[in-house]
């Protein structure tokens, strides 16, 4: 009897471990580790060759990292080239020459990316206190403004004159005139109007790093009268500040002899 009790203790106490070790679960990991683990799984296959995780495991972090609203899964290739960069490089192992980071670096820039882009810090090799531009696509879409504006009332009055009341055509006809060729008409006259006026606009963004404000500054070529080049001269709106602006290498540096 004593054996039989013994026995169907120890049986529970196992199926207890079992059920208990059921409900284990490996504490779960941040997004920031799943990231770290996700570029450093590109790296190791792109620059070493080799795989750190299997296809399956792999197809499962970048959903999950989707699932979590992580940008990483969604980099290009030179974005993603250079965040594994910037952690080789960190970790005392270099994937990138000197050159080769920075030709890297000024590509992203030009094509927008905000990986790329930090607040002010110092150089200590120029010794130069310094910040990245980004591009301030709201106001550079809000160049067209005036030139909507202005086909709009364009586009209405021919209709007045003509009596063609594209507003009041029929329905589906109505509908297929307005988003088909009224709309597409619009758009198109709004953009012709505003190049004819604005060539090579850029506008940028850049935290002033003496206070941290945000300040913008304009490039390109108004009625054929040139803002200046590559280089600006602003002022922060909100210190006063004297800030060089360069559209080239899309940094915001203090002039020579100047002190944040």
């Amino acid at each position: 009897m004593w054996e039989l009790n013994s026995t169907f203790n120890i049986s529970l106490l196992a199926s207890g471990q079992v059920e208990k070790d059921e409900v284990v679960e490996k504490p779960k990991r941040t997004v920031g580790e799943m990231e770290q683990e996700f570029l450093q799984a590109l790296q190791a296959f792109y620059y070493e060759g080799k795989s750190i995780m299997s296809n399956e495991e792999f197809d499962n972090l970048k959903e999950e990292l989707m699932w979590e609203g992580s940008s990483v899964v969604m980099l290009s290739a030179d974005e993603q080239r250079f965040l594994e960069a910037s952690m080789a490089y960190v970790s005392g192992n270099p994937l990138l020459s000197d050159k080769e980071f920075d030709e890297l670096k000024q590509r992203l820039k030009a094509d927008g990316s905000e990986i790329v882009i930090e607040g002010p810090r110092c150089s200590l090799r120029s010794r130069k206190v310094y910040s990245d531009l980004s591009v301030d696509y709201l106001k550079m879409y809000l160049l067209n403004a005036p030139a909507t504006i202005v086909a709009l009332g364009l586009f209405f009055f021919i209709d007045e004159i003509t009596g063609f009341e594209v507003l009041k055509i029929p329905e589906p006809f109505g509908f297929l005139v307005t988003w088909f060729a009224a709309l597409p008409f619009i758009i198109w006259l709004a953009f012709t109007l505003t190049n004819a006026v604005v060539k090579d606009v850029l506008i940028l963004e850049g935290i002033c790093p003496n206070c941290g404000t945000k300040n913008n500054s304009f490039f390109g070529s108004i009625l054929s009268i040139s803002s200046g080049g590559s280089i600006n001269n602003v002022k922060c709106s909100n210190c006063g500040t004297a800030l060089v602006y360069d559209s080239k290498t899309r940094l915001i540096t203090l002039p020579e002899g100047s002190d944040a």
